[in-house]
């Protein structure tokens, strides 16, 4: 999970909602911040521990086959940091399954996956990221006594990136949800999660502050960590030093892939707002103005407002076909919603308190004239998927013992090859297959087989079986470098 809405294209908040709603999300709200303490963990963590990590889970995905291109582009540009599709401030991937090696899933499934999670209602209720259950085929739940259980997804929400599930396991031991602002930069913290899927782990650090936008997110604040997070962490929580809940790792700022002390999780409150609408409707709804906006300058507001001092912001772009096209206009310069003076900063959270099918009363300078307009709030749609997550599922190979699938306009750009006009992805290999002795590697774009330019995987899921005497010539493109492989059957030399 890597894209985030941005300010520039959207405004949030919760919706409209049935009147018994908000008095059943109210009650589950309170129950989960509820004050029952664990003991502080004095000079140590260890107490702590014993108490909290059997609420803490872990997820396992068996992935859809879609997207098996995407994936596969990732791992063939992991070590390039200059990579189209790996940004510095990124989503947590969950971790390889523990079954298999990634990139080696059976001929014709998809591949497996894992995470964390935990227990946050002890009739079976689970926290997690909502990138760890995106798409998934099945979802299951390994508790730390070992057993194994199938999982429902009670409902996802794309903006905060959290997903709620619910498990039948009898009574569970549950963590307790408490606000964030209840400590302090520089108080103890303590993750627990399955990092690289080596099992339960427990680091230990600090908070090291709160309030950090990342991706351009106008609508999370999220806590920084220097405890270590890694790759399979997502879901998990952070606790403070006496067990609660503070929050929900989400997200690392990492050149490497790795932890380099840089950490990031959801509020606790963000949480409970978010879990408890999840539970009683399946998703969160949320305003939307569909505007584009910027800052204001001393310059800009010289020449739309006549002074010196900035205040509001520009309106850049409407959207045609946006809940506020009929009243607002680009160039606008838009003061205040529902009398609360907006900032770049800000106008995402306030619109975020904005019921969807509700109306509102927006002050503007247009023309350098004061002036109100009645604007309706729609609701905020998903942000879009990443470009790169297009494309169908992928085809196995067995003459040549490896998966492909179609690549994409976007996925050759990112593997350096944006002057191809077609070829296929290697998705899957069988390490001791055709493809893999030949040299193929997972990522590979696949262009030719022969002189045969390949256009669709029907082009090559159907060729005979190499031999040293018959090989096939394949022509690949590495990390924008194009070269030819003759695949024999046996291991290249």
């Amino acid at each position: 999970m890597i894209g985030r809405m941005k300010l520039c294209n959207a405004t949030t908040t919760p919706s409209a909602m049935p009147m018994a709603l908000p008095v059943a999300i109210a009650m589950l709200a309170a129950f989960l911040l509820g004050s029952r303490a664990v003991p502080a963990a004095g000079n140590g963590y260890a107490a702590l521990v014993k108490q909290v990590a059997p609420s803490v889970v872990t997820v396992l995905v068996e992935e859809q086959k879609e997207g098996a291109g995407p994936r596969a582009v990732e791992r063939a540009t992991a070590d390039s940091q200059d990579s189209d599709i790996r940004n510095f401030m990124r989503r947590m991937l969950s971790g390889p399954g523990a079954g298999q090696p990634p990139g080696n899933s059976p001929p014709g499934t998809g591949g497996s996956a894992l995470a964390s999670g935990f227990i946050v209602r002890g009739d079976g209720l689970i926290i997690t990221n909502r990138h760890v259950v995106a798409g998934a085929r099945s979802v299951r739940v390994k508790l730390l006594d070992g057993r194994e259980v199938p999982a429902q997804v009670l409902g996802v929400d794309a903006t905060t990136d959290l997903a709620l599930l619910r498990i039948s396991a009898g009574a569970l031991p549950a963590l307790r949800l408490a606000s964030s602002d209840k400590i302090s930069v520089g108080d103890p913290v303590v993750a627990i999660g399955n990092p690289f899927g080596l099992g339960q782990t427990v680091t230990a650090g600090i908070l090291s502050a709160r309030g950090r936008t990342i991706d351009e997110d106008p609508y999370t604040d999220f806590l920084q960590t220097d405890a270590a997070i890694n790759f399979g962490n997502s879901g998990g929580p952070l606790l403070s030093a006496d067990g609660a809940v503070i929050g929900v790792t989400t997200a690392i700022f990492s050149p490497s892939g790795g932890s380099v002390g840089l950490g990031f999780a959801i509020p606790a409150q963000t949480v409970a707002s978010v879990i408890a609408e999840l539970e009683a409707q399946g998703r969160v709804n949320r305003g939307y103005l569909g505007i584009a906006i910027q800052a204001m300058t001393p310059a800009l507001a010289q020449a739309l407002l006549g002074r010196d001092t900035p205040a509001g912001v520009l309106i850049t772009t409407v959207e045609p076909a946006g809940p506020t096209a009929a009243q607002l206009l680009a160039g606008d310069v838009l003061m205040s919603i529902g009398g609360t003076p907006v900032t770049l900063a800000g106008l995402g959270k306030l619109v975020m308190h904005l019921t969807p099918g509700t109306t509102v009363e927006a002050s503007l300078v247009r023309g350098g004239l004061e002036q109100t307009a009645v604007v309706t709030v729609g609701q905020l749609p998903d942000p879009p998927p990443n470009p790169l997550q297009a494309g169908g599922p992928d085809t196995w190979v067995p003459n040549l013992e490896l998966g492909v699938v179609n690549s994409t306009a976007d996925i050759r750009k990112a593997l350096k090859a944006g002057d191809e006009p077609g070829g296929l992805i290697v998705t899957q290999l069988r390490h001791d297959g055709a493809g893999a002795l030949a040299g193929l590697k997972i990522g590979d774009l696949i262009t030719h087989a022969g002189t045969k330019r390949l256009e669709d995987v029907t082009d090559l899921s159907t060729v005979d079986r190499p031999t040293n005497k018959l090989p096939l010539l394949l022509r690949i493109i590495r990390d924008g470098t194009a070269g030819f492989l003759a695949i024999t059957g046996s291991e290249e030399h």
